[in-house]
Order: C-alpha cells, then structure tokens, then sequence
C-alpha cells in the first residue's frame, strides 16, 4: 500500500484530500499542527469508511521538529505521495504589512515546502515512483489586495515545482502544483458574497474543497504519469 503524507490535512481542501486518496487506496497521513484534534478527526473519518489513516503532528516552519517526524513515519516505509497543502493567511496592503507577517506567511508556504519534501526525496527516488503536488492559489497568478506576502510565497512554489521536475523526472516522480480559486469554506463566506463571486467566476459559484481533490488525486495516480512540471488552476474560469 502506498502512503501519502497531506500537510494541513486538518483544513477543508486537506481533508477534502486525505480522505479521495484514501478512498483510491492509499495509507493517508494526516498532518496538523495548530489543531491536531481536527486531523484525528479528518483519520478517523477515514478509517470509519474502510480506509487507511494515521496522524502526525508539527510545525512546518521548525526545520528540526520536522526531520525528527519525518523520520520516525520513514520508518515505515517510503512516503510516495506527497501533498504540500499547509498554508497561511495574513492579509494586509504592504504599506502597512509587518515584516512578521511577510516572514510567517513565506516560512510555512516556502520554507514548509523545502522543510517536509527534501527529506522525502531520496527514499522516494529509491522506489523509482513518486507524486509531489503543492496547493498554490489563484492570489500567485492573478495577484490580490492584500495579499502580496500569500501571492509570493505561493508563487515561489510555480519556480520550485518546475525546477524540482526536472531534478526527479528521470526516476519516475512527478512534481506539480494546484492553484484553486475561490473555494467553498468558513472563510469564503466571511470575505465574498454571493454577488462578488457570481462576478468574479464566470461559473458563477464558488468550487468545492472535493473538486480540488478529485484533481490533486488524479495527479496523485498512475494515470497522470506524463503530467510534471505544471502549474493547473481549478477556479471556475477566473483569467
């Protein structure tokens, strides 16, 4: 059975995913950090339905507390499917952005990155197969208000996905990002109306944390075998 490590497994989109990969078969990893109860939940949820979960808990951004973690799953075996889905937000307009909140938005989406894969590379080249897939957002190709500290960091992932492509092609690991628009959530709701999204999505709605997963999982499986390298929107049609 392979296994796949979901970092903010705990969220609406990495649940969404933990539990489609779990459904094609795979032992997920739930990762939560902030709220490891909520990743239990998200295991446990999957487990009820016949599949394969466990849970693993720390801070993206301690580069220490992660290799220790990390070691102790490779224990058990290599991690072929990797899903870089832990992110945060802390908006402002960049005359009055903190340089604590550019640097805490950038460290778990950048740093996070390199922190959680570079220590799965080698075991994962050995099994001559792997999928690396890192959730950006629309906010890296279209830019936001707001948001240009989120808009860096999750376009930083388009440059390390394409390079880090090329690196692992010749072993069979395939490396990719998803960038999602406005998806349904908690927070959707706090920050878009109806009548906002109905005119920035030419379909009219927001997605579903479910639509990212069925994409993150085919990119996820044998089939997407010739997809690497890319950067693929899921946002309704936003340009």
């Amino acid at each position: 059975m392979k296994r796949a490590l979901v970092t903010g497994g705990s969220g609406a989109i990495g649940g969404a995913i933990c539990r489609r990969l779990a459904s094609d078969g795979l032992h997920v990893i739930v990762h939560g950090c902030a709220s490891p109860e909520l990743a239990e939940a998200v295991a446990a949820s999957i487990r009820q339905q016949g599949g394969s979960a466990e849970t693993a808990c720390f801070n993206v951004v301690d580069t220490e507390a992660v290799q220790k973690s990390l070691e102790q799953l490779l224990e058990s075996g290599p991690i072929q499917v990797l899903v870089n889905n832990a992110g945060i937000h802390e908006d402002a307009p960049m005359a009055g952005m903190s340089a604590d909140q550019w640097r805490r938005v950038i460290d778990v989406s950048l740093h996070g990155f390199f922190n959680v894969t570079q220590p799965l590379l080698l075991p994962m080249l050995r099994t001559r197969w792997g999928r690396i897939i890192s959730l950006s957002s629309v906010a890296a190709v279209m830019g936001n208000r707001g948001q240009t500290n989120y808009a860096a960091a999750k376009a930083g992932l388009h440059g390390a996905t394409r390079s880090l492509a090329i690196e692992v092609a010749s072993r069979g690991v395939t490396v990719n990002a998803v960038a999602p628009g406005i998806i349904e959530s908690k927070m959707t709701g706090e920050y878009f109306s109806d009548e906002d999204i109905a005119r920035m999505v030419p379909l009219k709605r927001a997605g579903s944390p479910e639509e990212v997963a069925h994409l993150v999982n085919f990119l996820a499986s044998s089939g997407a075998a010739y997809i690497t390298g890319q950067m693929i929107s899921i946002n309704g049609g936003m340009a």
